[in-house]
């Protein structure tokens, strides 16, 4: 993927509320899907969707696998970063990630 394309997609992620919502509660403590769902009364469907995005522009990680109580595996995400600052002085707009140092 061109830097372009990269910093196109983290734009669009860091712009939209319930990708934003998702990666930055997730900085200190990492969440399941099903977590993030009932808190943030997100659609499961959509918190899947919007992890899936975040994980492919390295923004979240798979930081450990639950086991339930009925035996199903559950992923814990994590955000990569915790600080994003966007400047729009240039005609690309510049994006600062602050790495997540609890991850």
């Amino acid at each position: 993927m061109k830097k372009y394309d990269v910093n196109q997609k983290v734009l669009e992620a860091l712009t939209d509320a319930q990708s934003r919502t998702i990666l930055f509660s997730i900085v200190k403590e990492g969440k399941t899907a099903i977590e993030l769902s009932e808190k943030y009364r997100i659609p499961l469907s959509s918190v899947y969707k919007k992890i899936t995005d975040l994980e492919e522009i390295a923004l979240v990680k798979v930081e450990r696998w639950e086991l339930s109580d009925s035996g199903k595996r559950f992923k814990v995400y994590k955000s990569r970063v915790s600080k994003a600052d966007i400047s729009i002085r240039k005609p690309e707009p510049t994006i600062i990630l602050t790495p997540n140092q609890d991850s």
